[in-house]
This record gives C-alpha cells, sequence and structure tokens, in this order.
C-alpha cells in the first residue's frame, strides 16, 4: 500500500495540490465554464430528445465529413457540447465535470477552451482526410462514415486528459489514455475510436510546442541575465 501511495503522490501529486486549494475554498465557484458547459450538454440532450428539437440540435451541433466545411467549422464549437449517440448522457456530463474542471482549475478557462477545440477540430479534419484515403488505408475510414455525427465531448475530454498528464506529471496516465484508444481502433475500428487518436496527435503537437516555447523563453531569460545556459 505504501508503494501505491507513493507512486499515486508522484504520478497525481502536483495535480492534486493545483486543483484542492482553489476547490476547497470557493467549490463551484471556482469552475464557472465546466459548470456552464455541463448544464449545456444536459439541455441539449434534453431538446435532442424531443420531436421538436432534434433537427435543431444537428444543425447546430451535429458535425458530419459529408457537410460541407464551413458549416462543420461553424458548427464544431457547439459539437463539443452534444452528447455522441453511442455514450450516455450521464457518462458525457460526468466525463465533461470531472476533466473539464480539473482543466479550468490548472490551465484556466481560456487555455482549457483552446485546447479542447484543438482537440475536437482535428478529430472533425481526420474525418474529412480519413474518408479520402478511403478503407484500404490503415488510417482511412468507408465511405459511409461520411454521415455518422462526430463525437461529441470525447474527443475533447481525451485531448484534455493527455494535455494534463503531460503538463503535471501524469506521465503514466498520459500513456493509458492513449494506450486504451489505440486499443479501441484495434478492436471496433470506428469513426469515434480514430478521431480520438487525431485528437490526441493534435495535442501531443501543443504540448511539443508548448514545450519549445518555454525552453526559448527560459534561454532567452538565462542569456539575459548573464547565466551560463542550464544544462538539459
Amino acid at each position: 500500500m505504501k508503494t501505491l501511495a507513493r507512486w499515486a503522490r508522484a504520478e497525481w501529486g502536483l495535480l492534486y495540490a493545483t486543483v484542492r486549494e482553489p476547490l476547497l475554498r470557493e467549490r463551484w465557484r471556482a469552475i464557472p465554464m465546466t459548470v456552464g458547459a455541463v448544464c449545456l450538454t444536459a439541455a441539449l440532450h434534453f431538446v435532442h430528445n424531443q420531436s421538436w428539437g432534434y433537427d435543431f440540435v444537428q444543425d447546430v451541433g451535429g458535425v458530419r465529413a459529408a457537410d460541407p466545411l464551413w458549416l462543420d467549422l461553424l458548427r464544431t464549437p457547439l459539437s463539443l457540447f452534444v452528447p455522441a449517440l453511442d455514450l450516455p448522457v450521464w457518462g458525457a456530463l460526468v466525463q465533461i465535470l470531472f476533466v473539464f474542471g480539473i482543466a479550468e482549475l490548472c490551465l484556466g478557462r481560456w487555455r482549457t477552451l483552446v485546447v479542447a477545440y484543438a482537440a475536437t477540430l482535428a478529430g472533425t479534419l481526420y474525418a474529412r482526410v480519413g474518408i479520402w484515403l478511403g478503407p484500404d488505408s490503415p488510417l482511412g475510414l468507408p465511405a459511409s462514415d461520411a454521415h455518422v455525427v462526430d463525437t461529441g465531448p470525447s474527443a475533447a475530454v481525451v485531448g484534455l486528459a493527455v494535455f494534463l498528464g503531460w503538463r503535471y506529471g501524469a506521465r503514466i496516465t498520459s500513456a493509458v489514455v492513449t494506450a486504451a484508444m489505440i486499443v479501441e481502433v484495434l478492436l471496433k475500428g470506428n469513426l469515434a475510436g480514430k478521431e480520438h487518436l487525431a485528437a490526441i496527435a493534435a495535442v501531443l503537437a501543443l504540448c511539443g510546442a508548448s514545450a519549445l516555447r518555454r525552453r526559448r523563453s527560459k534561454h532567452r531569460a538565462e542569456r539575459g541575465s548573464g547565466l551560463p545556459p542550464a544544462r538539459p
């Protein structure tokens, strides 16, 4: 048990310390964006299940590769909060509350939205590329997937989980999330699984860009102070 506790502290200690204080001090007021996202997802689910609301939700947040690209780009921001058809709404709500909440506390509201949107947009654009490649390519998709609605919030959730793990030292958690998505693709090979991998690829690119930017900032600060560069 002690070994497991030490591993948990090493893996999630920084995340826990970052999240704990503001959440204890402000409770729900610490994550207004997350609370709003949960309420919006629940509201869209309710409307979507009404006879008068299905077409409305699809028109404002349903993203498919068969639609014009400009229309999908307009719908993509709201598509983050349209529950996927193969995921119970409570599952989507729990995912958003847990992962978006931690991200909002650790990264801030706008950075969380940027990472979430980048992950979702990567999945949306991949679907078009995959259909163009065709089912004979390992990265391709059948033409019928052009009419399948995108993943909803799950691509954003996966992307944020990987980004948080990389940024706050939970590298094993990031690796496990990535491995789970690879297994999903190997077992199912469906559009959602491959969009999740596209989201992870986009987030890893963001991680690399962020690391490079911080390294350059550090080097500039060291040159400005006259100190010798730190060893890697």
